[in-house]
């Protein structure tokens, strides 16, 4: 594949996660049934929390303007002890942009109040999530600046880590099930945008091999993102049925399933996001020889 022709194919890829953001987006937060939809599955994530209050805790304590940092200067040394500089400036400029990004879409982005959830519409607008956006963009980074055999069990990780702190927001009630999910895209998005530009820089020194690509893993990946969005689809259209019934007053199976198939919607994203990233990191930044 050209270079021409691998940074056209990112900038496609780019293009479409956005468009996928903006999706997301106009249904849940500028039409009132997004905004139900959203509020039951935020609803259910009372189901159980004391089980799992001390793990969501924890998940989410770790998340810190210093862990931001620190995090991000490590993985910016780990792109220089393997002599790839340019590597280096832009996994650190992906982070620090995905996420300056997602921060200023929540303050750009109006919230209109249609009544669905009174009790948190003085708080406005949630979308994207930052903390989703935080644990994403380290697992993409830390897969494109690793070398090419630890990058497969470095994206199962890193997206099951990104899926996690997603659904902890939820079930911490800090985040909306779209505010993830949003987070996720705008990560995605621009992951492929620093893809082409890398194709410019690292590809004339870099050698493609055969070994580097970890297609299997990003196939692993790709099948269990679409199967538990799939999941979240069919979540969705059971809890388009009971939208007429206030939130408060379903069932605990009904609320359930909407806060279940919001996760299951959170870490299909994660995935497929991820998987995408797997299947091109080799031409982004391949490996050199010995």
């Amino acid at each position: 594949m050209s270079k021409n022709l691998a940074s056209g194919y990112l900038l496609v890829l780019a293009a479409a996660q956005f468009a996928a953001f903006v999706a997301v987006w106009r249904w849940f937060v500028r039409t009132e049934r997004g905004q139900m939809l959203d509020t039951v599955a935020l609803t259910g994530n009372t189901i159980g929390r004391d089980r799992i209050d001390e793990l969501v805790s924890s998940v989410l304590d770790a998340m810190s303007i210093a862990a931001l940092v620190t995090t991000t200067l490590v993985i910016g040394f780990i792109a220089l002890i393997r002599g790839r500089v340019a590597l280096a400036v832009v996994a650190t400029l992906f982070i620090a942009g995905a996420n300056a990004t997602v921060q200023a879409l929540k303050y750009m982005i109006d919230r209109p109040d249609f009544g669905v959830d009174p009790e948190r519409a003085a708080a406005g607008n949630s979308l994207p999530s930052g903390h989703a956006a935080v644990a994403m963009s380290f697992a993409v980074a830390l897969v494109l600046v690793l070398p090419p055999r630890a990058r497969g069990p470095a994206a199962v990780f890193g997206a099951g880590y990104a899926a996690l702190v997603g659904v902890a927001t939820l079930s911490a009630g800090w985040h909306r099930p779209s505010d993830a999910v949003a987070a996720t895209l705008v990560v995605g998005a621009w992951a492929a945008a620093a893809g082409a530009l890398l194709v410019f820089i690292e590809r004339r020194d870099g050698q493609l091999a055969g070994g580097d690509a970890h297609g299997s893993v990003a196939g692993v990946l790709a099948l269990g993102g679409l199967a538990l969005l799939a999941v979240a689809a069919i979540s969705l259209a059971l809890t388009d049925q009971v939208l007429s019934i206030p939130p408060d007053q379903l069932s605990r199976r009904r609320l359930l399933a909407a806060y279940a198939g919001s996760a299951a919607g959170i870490a299909g994203t994660a995935g497929l996001v991820m998987a995408l990233v797997v299947a091109t990191v080799h031409r982004v930044a391949p490996g050199r020889g010995g």
